[in-house]
């Protein structure tokens, strides 16, 4: 395991509504998942959403973990009433930019994403943090989006699974993984508007 000088920032995306949060596997790889980023020191980041990465959330503060919110509300208001999302974060930030806007914010806050089951609205975070060069962990096995990633990037998309972006269905592992691609694919150095990065560039 690499070791960092400070603690690293993981972002938690996924299904917030639908089966997958019903499903019983899905529910328990996403508390192991908090679980281990707390063990590791990590902060966790997510949508101040419920479902999955709520779940998650909760499970790495259970355990130490510093947890923060980024919300698509403009106030703690309209975040709880017209949202209708959680608040059990340590910090919740309040962008006021609704779910798509804040999902960038979310990303460029996050060292790292992870990814666990997942739709359409996951789809949107997988994109902005490929095309941003962000070191991603796919949780496999979770159900949703999971295990038809590499089918959307590389059979639909015709483009590279990326060297920074990481699979397995084990939290742990995961974030062994994960680790390593952070420390060795930097982000890319933003040039006059432009990513300029010889490791991960997509063309």
């Amino acid at each position: 395991m690499q070791k960092h000088n400070r603690k690293l920032k993981i972002g938690v995306m996924g299904s917030a509504s639908g089966p997958q949060i019903k499903n019983s596997m899905s529910r328990k790889k996403a508390r192991l998942l908090g679980q281990e980023i707390a063990k590791r020191g990590y902060i966790l980041i997510n949508g101040a959403c419920p479902g999955l990465p709520h779940d998650a959330m909760l499970a790495a503060k259970k355990e130490g973990a510093l947890t923060i919110g980024v919300s698509p509300a403009f106030s703690e208001y309209e975040h709880e009433h017209e949202y209708r999302s959680p608040h059990g974060h340590d910090i919740i930030i309040f962008t006021g930019l609704g779910f798509m806007e804040r999902d960038i914010i979310n990303i460029r806050s996050s060292d790292a994403i992870v990814i666990i089951s997942g739709g359409i609205g996951t789809l949107n975070e997988l994109t902005i943090a490929y095309d941003e060069g962000r070191s991603v962990g796919i949780l496999t096995n979770s159900g949703g989006i999971s295990n038809s990633i590499p089918f959307v990037i590389e059979g639909l998309c015709k483009r590279k699974i990326p060297p920074n972006m990481v699979f397995d269905d084990d939290p742990g592992r995961l974030l062994d993984k994960l680790e390593n691609v952070i420390h060795k694919y930097p982000l890319p150095i933003h040039e006059d508007g432009r990513v300029k990065d010889e490791h991960i560039r997509r063309g």
